[in-house]
C-alpha cells in the first residue's frame, strides 16, 4: 500500500454541481459510473506481454482526478479530497477467463464488474486486466465514476495511454497520463459570462426555463416540438432499475456509414441513432414485449473545448424523437435525421453555462422521480441514452499489442435503464450496449438485430 502523504495532487477544491448530483443520485441498484472495454491481439512470442502490463500499471501513481475522494457531509461545501492512502492491487486487478471460454463469458464478466458501486473511500476507479479472451486477445475494463470523467475526456485519456507504433513498452495508463487541463475562469469572468448584458441574460434565462417547461408539459400529457423530456412512453427499458447488467458489444465499418449517411443528408451519428433505433425494436418484439411508441433517446451533448481533458462531467443533453415505429430503415433515418436537427436547436439557443445548468436540473428532476418513485407513474424522461463519443483514425498499440475494439460500457440513467455509446476507433463504429439486468435480457440479442439493420440500410442504399 502506498500512501498519499501530500496534498499536492488533488488539492481540496470545490466539486461542479453536476458532479455532486451524480455522487447525490447514486444508489448501490443505481451506480454512476462509466466502463470502457478494450480488447488487444497478443503478439506471437509474448508470453510475458500481460504480466508487464499489470506490473507497470500497478507501478504508476494516479493523477488528478483520479487520486481524490469525495467529501459531501458536514458543514463545508462538497469537494475533493487528497485520498489518505492507494492499494494498487485493488486499484489494477489480474484475473483470467478459464480455459475453452467463449466471447459471451467477457460479456458476462463485463456486466458483472459493472453491477458494484465503486468505493467512495478510495479513488474512484478500478481496472482489470483480463488474460486468455478467445482469439488469442486480452482485455481490459475500466470502471471510472462519471463524477471524474465523461465520455469525452475519457477517450481522450485512452488515446494518451496509448503508442501508435509497435515498439515494446508500456505508457503511463490513463489514470495517471499528462493531459491538458484547462484552467478555470476568474469569477469575476464567470459572473459577465453568466449575465452578460441584459438581452443576452433574458434570452438565455428563457431558453433554460422553455425547455423545463417542455419537461414540465409533459409530465401532465401535452406535447411539443424539438427537444423534448418526460415524452416517451413506458416500455421495458423503464422497468426499476435493479443491480443487475446485462453487455454487448458490436462494430461496423465506418466509411460504408458515412457513405449511408451522405447517399440520405444525415450525420454518421444519425446513421448509428437509426440503426440503435430500428435494432431496439426488433430485439423488444422477439422478446414478446413489443413497443408501439416512437422510442424517445437522450443524447448527452459535450461543452468540453478541444483541448480540455480536466475531470468532472462537462456535458448537456437533447432529447429526439426516433423513428415510428413500424417505418423501413431508410424512411426511420431521415426522421431520425429531422428530429435530431430539432432537437439541436433548443441546446443551441443556450449558452455553455446555461446549458450545463439545465442538464443538472434534468438529471435532478430524474432523480427525485426515482427516489420518491413517481416516475413509475409517469412518462419517463426517455426511454434510452445514445451517446457518440469521438474517437481515433489510426491503429493503436499497447507494450507492443495492437488495439482491436473499444466498446463504451456506460452508465444508466435514472428511469431509463438502456444505453448505447458508440465511438470510431480506426475505421470502425463501435457501440456498447448496457441494460438493465432485471428486465432486459440477452443484450447480446439486441446486438444482432442492429447489425441486421445496418446491413438492411446497406441494401436498400443506391
Amino acid at each position: 500500500m502506498r500512501l498519499f502523504k501530500d496534498s499536492g495532487n488533488v488539492l481540496s477544491k470545490q466539486i461542479p454541481l453536476m458532479d455532486v448530483m451524480m455522487l447525490l443520485a447514486e444508489s448501490q441498484s443505481n451506480p454512476i459510473h462509466v466502463c470502457g472495454l478494450m480488447l488487444f491481439e497478443k503478439p506471437k512470442g509474448r508470453r510475458g506481454l500481460v504480466r508487464e502490463i499489470v506490473e507497470a500499471y500497478r507501478a504508476a501513481r494516479p493523477t488528478p482526478p483520479f487520486d481524490g475522494v469525495p467529501e459531501l457531509s458536514g458543514t463545508h461545501t462538497p469537494r475533493w479530497l487528497p485520498a489518505n492512502d492507494y492499494d494498487p492491487r485493488h486499484h489494477v486487478q489480474h484475473i483470467a477467463l478459464p480455459a475453452g471460454a467463449r466471447y459471451e463469458d467477457l460479456l458476462y464478466l463485463a456486466g458483472d464488474l459493472h453491477e458494484t458501486m465503486l468505493d467512495r473511500d478510495r479513488p474512484l476507479f478500478r481496472v482489470w486486466v483480463i488474460d486468455q479472451v478467445p482469439g488469442g486477445r486480452f482485455a481490459l475494463f475500466v470502471k471510472m465514476h462519471h463524477a471524474i470523467v465523461d465520455g469525452v475526456s475519457a477517450a481522450r485519456r485512452v488515446n494518451a495511454s496509448l503508442r501508435t507504433t509497435r515498439h515494446k513498452g508500456v505508457p503511463k495508463p490513463l489514470f495517471a497520463v499528462d493531459v491538458p487541463v484547462r484552467k478555470p475562469r476568474p469569477p469575476k469572468a464567470m459572473i459577465k459570462r453568466l449575465l452578460g448584458v441584459s438581452t443576452t441574460a433574458t434570452s438565455q434565462y428563457m431558453a433554460l426555463l422553455g425547455s423545463l417547461r417542455k419537461g414540465v408539459w409533459n409530465r401532465i400529457g401535452l406535447s411539443t416540438q424539438g427537444s423534448v423530456p418526460f415524452a416517451a412512453h413506458r416500455g421495458p427499458m423503464n422497468e426499476p432499475v435493479l443491480n443487475a447488467r446485462t453487455v454487448a458489444t458490436l462494430s461496423l465499418p465506418l466509411p460504408a456509414m458515412r457513405r449511408v449517411g451522405k447517399h440520405y443528408g444525415a450525420t454518421l451519428n444519425d446513421v448509428a441513432m437509426t440503426v440503435i433505433d430500428a435494432g431496439v425494436h426488433r430485439y423488444l418484439a422477439e422478446q414478446d414485449q413489443p413497443f408501439e411508441h416512437r422510442l424517445v433517446a437522450m443524447c448527452p451533448v459535450s461543452l468540453r473545448e478541444t483541448d480540455d481533458a480536466s475531470g468532472g462531467t462537462k456535458v448537456s443533453a437533447v432529447f429526439v424523437r426516433m423513428g415510428a415505429p413500424g417505418a423501413p430503415v431508410a424512411e426511420r433515418l431521415v426522421e431520425v435525421a429531422e428530429s435530431m436537427n430539432e432537437a439541436k436547436e433548443d441546446i443551441r439557443a443556450m449558452s455553455r453555462e446555461t446549458a450545463l445548468g439545465y442538464a443538472a436540473g434534468m438529471m435532478a428532476i430524474a432523480g427525485l422521480g426515482s427516489v420518491t418513485h413517481a416516475d413509475r407513474v409517469t412518462r419517463p424522461s426517455a426511454n434510452l441514452v445514445i451517446s457518440n463519443i469521438p474517437g481515433w483514425d489510426r491503429q493503436l498499440y499497447l507494450n507492443g499489442a495492437p488495439l482491436t475494439g473499444v466498446y463504451p460500457v456506460s452508465a444508466i440513467a435514472a428511469g431509463v435503464g438502456l444505453n448505447a455509446t458508440v465511438i470510431s476507433c480506426n475505421g470502425s463504429m463501435d457501440f456498447g450496449f448496457v441494460g438493465n439486468g432485471a428486465s432486459l435480457h440477452n443484450l447480446p440479442a439486441l446486438a444482432v438485430h442492429v447489425e441486421q439493420a445496418w446491413r438492411e440500410l446497406v441494401r436498400v442504399t443506391p
